[in-house]
Formats: structure tokens, C-alpha cells, sequence
């Protein structure tokens, strides 16, 4: 069996007196596009805060490439964080020479091919953009990164519908000619299942479930289905 991409073994991170991450288990496999799913405040983004090593936990172990996260393996790493912003004076361009020059694996190609797919005028200024503009931008710089591991913390939030559907279909497409793990936060999850070949459902810090996502269709129906259903019995306990 391959080595997981990123494997956790009673992981816990603690903010004052709440537990973030809750002795955490979970071993995710390398070359999935896995969906994170869970209510706000189940640890989602702090599981992907302690995978770049931005923060480091109160109790247990986290391996990523079979290694504890830190500036080598960053290197390999693509994160798009919940909050992210980029130089508000540069334009698009500008922003993506700054990728260039700094990110590792960025691919300049890559990036403007993506904006022309997404409609993201090039010499616009970044200050100038509407939100759903901006998300555009943030998801670009993370994906025209040739890099093993691209983790996405709600990267579809501000983008209509109609544009996010062709967004998706565009990622799907470029994703099919990479070897690549990318790891998916969203509530957007009727839009986006069709990406997700893997499932982890996290609830108060904890993985309550982790599996092939075709498996919990047949046992369930459809994700959107399968996260109002289990969530409301998880909270009503």
C-alpha cells in the first residue's frame, strides 16, 4: 500500500480551553481529490493549518510525505487559506510574476491559461475586483502549481454559480493530465461532488468518517444528501 499523502495519529491542537482538533486519526491516500467536509468549527482549517506546519499541535503526530510538516515539505505544498489576500496595488499580472518569482513550481503558462479559462482580465488591478474576481485570482496562483499536494480552504466563496460549475469543469479537465493530491474544504457541496473521488467528514476535531467517495453514495445517495443527514444525527446526539 502507498505511503498516505498526509497521515494523522491523535493529532490535538487546543484554542484556551476548546479543542480544535480532537486526537485526530486520519490517514489520506496520495493522487485523490479529497473533500473535507464538515459544519463550521469542526476543525477544517486548522487540519489544514497543522499540514503546512502553520501551526504546530499540543498532542500527537502529523506526517505529510512521511515527514513532519515544515518548510521542506511546504515546498511541495500549494494553500489557499480561507482568508487569503495578494498585494491589493498589483495587477493580475503583476500577481502572477510574483508567483514566479517565489512560489515554487509555479508555472506562468499554467496561470494565464487558467485566467483566460476563468475570464480574469490580466492588467486588472487587484484593489479593483469584485470578491468572486478576487477568488478567482487565489485559486489560480495555487493551482498553476506543479506540486504534489494543493490544499483549497473554501476556494469557491464569492463565485456565482454559473461560474464556479465552469471553474470546476476547467479543474476536472487539468487535473486528469497531473499526478496530484488536492484536498477540498467547501459548503458548496452540490456543485463540487462530482470532483471528489474521497471522503473525510470531520466533527468537533475529530474524523468520523474517511473512505472512497463512491462508497458513500451507494451506502447513501448523493454528498449533499449524505452531509444534512449525518450532520443533523451527529448534533442531535
Amino acid at each position: 500500500m502507498a505511503q498516505p499523502i498526509v497521515q494523522c495519529d491523535q493529532l490535538t491542537k487546543r484554542y484556551g480551553k476548546k479543542n480544535a482538533l480532537d486526537r485526530l486519526d486520519v490517514a489520506i491516500p496520495s493522487g485523490r481529490i479529497v473533500g473535507v467536509l464538515g459544519p463550521n468549527g469542526c476543525g477544517k482549517s486548522t487540519f489544514f493549518r497543522a499540514i503546512t506546519g502553520l501551526i504546530k499541535p499540543d498532542a500527537g503526530e502529523i506526517r505529510v510525505f512521511g515527514r513532519a510538516p515544515g518548510w521542506q515539505t511546504n515546498h511541495d505544498v500549494a494553500y489557499l487559506p480561507d482568508r487569503a489576500r495578494w498585494y491589493p496595488r498589483q495587477t493580475v499580472l503583476q500577481a502572477f510574476e510574483w508567483g514566479a518569482s517565489f512560489l515554487p513550481g509555479f508555472d506562468m503558462d499554467a496561470a494565464k491559461a487558467f485566467a483566460a479559462y476563468m475570464d480574469v482580465d490580466l492588467e486588472m488591478s487587484m484593489s479593483g475586483m469584485s470578491r468572486g474576481q478576487e477568488a478567482r485570482v487565489m485559486l489560480i496562483l495555487c493551482m498553476a502549481r506543479d506540486v504534489p499536494l494543493i490544499i483549497l480552504d473554501e476556494p469557491f466563496a464569492g463565485i456565482d454559480v454559473i461560474s464556479r460549475e465552469a471553474i470546476i469543469s476547467g479543474m476536472i479537465d487539468y487535473l486528469e493530465e497531473r499526478e496530484v493530491s488536492i484536498l477540498i474544504s467547501t459548503h458548496d457541496i452540490q456543485e463540487v461532488e462530482g470532483l471528489f473521488d474521497y471522503i473525510v467528514l470531520m466533527d468537533r476535531g475529530k474524523a468520523i468518517w474517511s473512505g472512497e467517495a463512491e462508497e458513500l453514495r451507494a451506502q447513501h445517495g448523493s454528498l449533499h444528501d449524505v452531509f444534512r443527514t449525518f450532520y443533523k444525527r451527529e448534533w442531535s446526539r
